[in-house]
């Protein structure tokens, strides 16, 4: 599944879309403001060398698609020009409104959310987009459709920029727009920035559907005529539509989570949509009549709604084809809300009507304002709202029965905090589905969790909670709590962990020193005196691996060479430190970071192999020859994204490989060939036969195997089995 990318659209077309639209428009205004940008950007041009009005009347051109009022789209004409043009605030406001005004104001001060910039710049930036949104929400609506455009458009610019740009996408404005419930929006900004950041990973999965192509066409059209031939004898007015899921979807799955494309149930989807909520249901009886329903697999979003108010049955099935697939059962307007989310409210007059329903939506990003409040760190501050915006949920309940959302991976801890912070405080254990669980337990959907807490007004949490939640939310209360209950312990803590800091660092300061040596540190941490200091590190709202540096900085300055002769530093013949092992690699100059082995060559130890830097999803690690690796590194595109890796040694991973087998085919062939592997305690994820014109058969077995020797081994034994003509390694 490609991504068709749309051409430009200018202004006529943009007044095409608006007369086909159901709503009045007051073109007048809608003219003016077009008027107005033409004049101020008559002499830019984009950086693919088109006319610059392009772009915003392309952006204009989305949200008219997305139904929205004629404020918004005139403010798309225009959101560039105060940035851009000499044009002021001023001159919109008196031209325009101030409600206009507003929006291009708030769509200005957003600016670029900076990964080139500093992180305290980069802080306050997504701190002003919160506030804009929890302002009036269609400034992100407005910014979401210029970024889109922009990733439609994406090619013409650096490839670093490129990369930058679709980083910012995935970890930002994709997840803003799954909290929104724009689906349709957040897939397409997924997919897009992908391709950027992985593109041999986005070639390999595009390539793999579209091999497919023909027989995944059938297969959706098939399901779609037996569903419609039995749902028409008992429901009116019925729609089914099929799909396959998005790209970065799968790529998820397959590279991040190491599953097989066989091994993901929802790769295909078939969308029935109704008139009625009664219908929803019937359908399902429908469905599960005609295929058999997989375990485990059914969720009602209809009734207990996801928390950007998507509703939906969704049930995975099996037909006798063998091939999963899932099923989404929705109303015409669930289903307007499933793909526009908050904008839809536009669409069918609802964001000034039912403004309760409105607020309802964009409590979590008071939520996450209110968050912040206490951190003193301003790349926490980053750090916390990304992890709060990332787009998986779990969706757990309560005994009394309330849903709670929580990002995937969060802890019964998290729970508690999100509850209330003293349920949080207080808490001293919990049960899933009535079981006793451990403290740091990562919820599921669908589970019962219960909080078991203490009446002691005094008990609290432990340090070691920091480390073990997920939420930005709970974080920020223990961090709270141990602020206001614990100072004395607070101090003593934090000067502790700073003087083990020092130690580690090399760094000796006399304890009468202290206070000259950490004055400017202390001032800049926005603390009163050095015992504020030493209780922010205690209870976590300062971390030193930041500071440390600047502090050694004044350190070197300050003192005399007389008292770092103290200082223990390494004979001159102590042993180099170890390579940190990366999942069995060696990756020259990185530690600590996530790998995956790719699946178009699939390496095995003893391979000569070759990384590429992906750009926000780790190391992808290639055979040197494998056909996506470059002959010459140094005169490809990307010279500086391969670099160089290394096998650790005695390699304990398990790994997937891929034999052609070609044999003289007879009765018992595949049989031999599973016992075989059976008794090498070889486990088999799957074994395809299919028989050729020369009497011939040819057999892909996929295995597993502990490395290249482990594999030849393997290959050896199998070629002695009856009628075994060869086997090569894919």
């Amino acid at each position: 599944m490609s991504i068709s990318v749309p051409h430009y659209q200018d202004y006529e077309q943009l007044v095409e879309l608006l007369n086909k639209s159901s709503n009045n428009f007051n073109m007048q205004l809608i003219d003016k403001a077009y008027k107005l940008a033409e004049e101020s950007h008559k002499n830019q041009r984009r950086k693919s060398g088109i006319p610059y009005i392009l772009h915003p009347t392309s952006v204009a051109c989305i949200l008219s698609e997305w139904e929205m009022d004629e404020q918004c789209i005139a403010a798309a004409l225009l959101h560039d020009v105060v940035e851009d043009t000499p044009v002021t605030l001023d001159e919109i406001i008196r031209g325009f409104g101030k409600q206009i005004a507003n929006l291009i104001d708030g769509v200005t001060k957003l600016g670029k959310i900076p990964y080139s910039s500093r992180e305290e710049q980069q802080a306050e930036n997504i701190r002003k987009m919160l506030i804009a949104m929890s302002n009036d929400i269609r400034v992100i609506i407005i910014k979401l459709a210029d970024r889109l455009h922009n990733m439609r458009t994406i090619s013409c610019m650096e490839p670093q920029k490129q990369r930058d740009i679709s980083l910012e996408t995935m970890e930002v404005y994709a997840p803003i727009a799954h909290r929104l419930g724009i689906s349709a929006v957040k897939d397409e900004l997924q997919d897009l920035s992908l391709r950027c950041l992985d593109p041999i990973g986005y070639k390999e999965i595009e390539d793999a559907l579209a091999l497919k192509s023909d027989e995944r066409y059938e297969f959706i059209q098939s399901i779609k005529q037996k569903l419609i031939a039995r749902i028409n004898e008992f429901i009116p007015n019925v729609y089914v539509e099929g799909r396959v899921k998005s790209i970065n979807g799968i790529y998820r799955k397959t590279f991040m989570q190491g599953k097989t494309m066989e091994q993901i149930y929802d790769i295909y989807a078939v969308r029935v949509i109704v008139d009625t909520i009664n219908d929803c249901y019937n359908v399902l009886g429908i469905v599960h009549d005609l295929f058999k329903p997989l375990p485990n697999r059914f969720k009602d979003y209809i009734s207990t709604p996801k928390p950007n108010m998507y509703q939906s049955l969704h049930t995975t099935v099996i037909g006798k084809e063998g091939i999963p697939f899932e099923v989404q059962i929705r109303t015409w307007d669930m289903h307007h809300t499933a793909e526009y989310g908050i904008a839809a409210h536009w669409k069918y007059k609802l964001g000034i009507s039912k403004k309760d329903t409105m607020e309802e939506r964009l409590v979590w990003i008071r939520q996450m304002l209110e968050n912040q409040k206490e951190i003193e760190d301003a790349t926490d501050i980053v750090r916390n709202i990304k992890s709060d915006l990332v787009p998986e949920e779990v969706f757990v309940f309560t005994p009394k029965g309330d849903v709670i959302s929580l990002p995937t991976g969060a802890t019964v801890i998290d729970l508690a905090y999100a509850i209330h912070s003293e349920v949080g405080n207080r808490m001293i254990g919990a049960k899933v589905d009535q079981k006793i669980v451990s403290i740091d337990y990562k919820v599921k959907t669908g589970e019962i969790v219960e909080i078991i807490t203490t009446k002691d007004e005094h008990h609290g949490p432990t340090r070691n909670w920091l480390n073990i939640v997920k939420t930005s939310e709970a974080r920020n209360k223990i961090r709270q709590w141990f602020k206001r209950e614990k100072r004395d312990e607070n101090i003593v803590e934090g000067k502790e962990e700073l003087i083990k800091e020092f130690k580690k660092n090399g760094i000796y300061i006399p304890e009468k020193d202290l206070p000259e040596i950490l004055a400017e540190t202390v001032k800049k941490q926005r603390c009163n005196n050095l015992e504020d200091f030493y209780a922010a590190i205690g209870y976590g709202g300062i971390q030193l691996w930041r500071i440390l540096p600047k502090i050694k900085e004044e350190y070197n300055k300050k003192i005399s060479p007389k008292d770092k002769d103290s200082v223990q530093v390494l004979p001159h013949n102590a042993p180099e430190p170890k390579k940190k092992v990366n999942g069995g690699v060696y990756i020259e100059g990185i530690d600590n970071c996530l790998i995956k082995y790719s699946k178009c060559c699939n390496p095995l130890p003893n391979d000569d192999i070759i990384g590429f830097i992906t750009r926000g999803f780790g190391v992808s690690i290639h055979k040197r020859n494998c056909k996506n690796v470059p002959v010459n590194i140094e005169t490809c595109a990307d010279p500086e994204r391969w670099i160089k890796v290394s096998w650790a040694g005695e390699v304990q991973d398990s790994f997937k490989s891929t034999l052609e087998i070609i044999a003289n085919d007879r009765t018992g062939l595949l049989a031999d060939i599973t016992i075989l592997l059976s008794n090498m305690h070889i486990f088999i994820h799957s074994l395809n036969s299919r028989e050729t014109k020369n009497g011939q058969a040819t057999i892909h077995a996929t295995i597993t195997i502990k490395g290249l020797t482990h594999l030849q081994t393997v290959m050896t034994k199998l070629s002695n089995i009856n009628g075994i003509v060869s086997i090569d390694r894919l």
